[in-house]
């Protein structure tokens, strides 16, 4: 039997559902390498038995393969943009009930920042995010909501100030705000997708997948869009193929589906 990484893919998978050929090789291959040296096992077949008999090990692993970087109002110019055209163009269309989905959400910062920003429009109580992401790890510290400095530096003065209470040197998110979000277990190359979206956010995730898995995922999005529904994808991220995927542009990080 070889023990190489191909062997270890398919490990992975039959464990995580977790399909590592849908990311890039080299990325992806120097990331896991260093996680194994990290913890002083040697072979990919001694790393899979530690993997099923280890529960932390087994969730270290899973939370350092779904790469969790995150922050509210990350890139503030975009939001700029959600806040001053995008909202309004779609509660002109839907009117105050938006179906979002905030895609592999991490943390909660941006479901979070999503239910603030669209609160500047809507009534909160009329507010619903679906978040989801593969890792159950995150959705849990998502639903705790306790944020660190710099991973709230970009939210509006006053939205801080309503919306957080600084417990030590953490930040906790108001129970008003957590309610608005439901955040479910969802895998983007895998699972089904829910339609009729008015929105989805899936931003900075996409990078590290293969060009075939990205425009799977991208075509997902634009069939699980109303037509006339916005993706708005990071700012390490272009679409280049957008008309074949069933996209029109709006602008650098918007896509509309016609």
């Amino acid at each position: 039997m070889v023990y190489d990484y191909e062997w270890f893919k398919k490990e992975v998978f039959a464990l995580t559902k977790i399909d590592l050929n849908a990311y890039k090789e080299k990325q992806m291959k120097r990331r896991i390498d260093t996680l194994i040296n990290k913890n002083r096992i040697t072979g990919y077949d001694n790393y899979v038995k530690a993997l099923k008999e280890n529960k932390d090990k087994f969730e270290e692993f899973v939370n350092y393969l779904t790469i969790n970087v995150s922050e509210f109002y990350r890139n503030p110019d975009q939001w700029r943009i959600l806040d001053q055209k995008v909202f309004p163009d779609l509660i002109k269309k839907s009117g105050q009930n938006l179906k979002i989905w905030s895609a592999a959400c991490s943390t909660g910062d941006e479901p979070y920042s999503l239910v603030m920003a669209l609160s500047k429009h809507v009534p909160l109580e009329k507010i619903k995010i679906h978040a989801t992401d593969l890792d159950k790890q995150v959705i849990a510290k998502a639903k705790v909501g306790l944020y660190n400095e710099k991973s709230i530096a970009s939210v509006p003065d006053d939205l801080k100030k309503k919306y957080f209470t600084k417990i030590g040197p953490s930040y906790q998110i108001s129970d008003e705000i957590k309610k608005r979000v439901e955040f479910h277990e969802h895998n983007l190359l895998k699972d089904k997708y829910d339609m009729n979206y008015d929105m989805i956010v899936c931003r900075n995730v996409l990078i590290y997948f293969t060009e075939e898995a990205k425009d799977e995922v991208f075509r997902k999005f634009a069939q699980s869009l109303k037509h006339g529904g916005y993706l708005f994808i990071g700012s390490t991220e272009q679409i280049i193929n957008y008309k074949e995927v069933g996209l029109d542009r709006d602008s650098s990080f918007f896509y509309v589906r016609p």
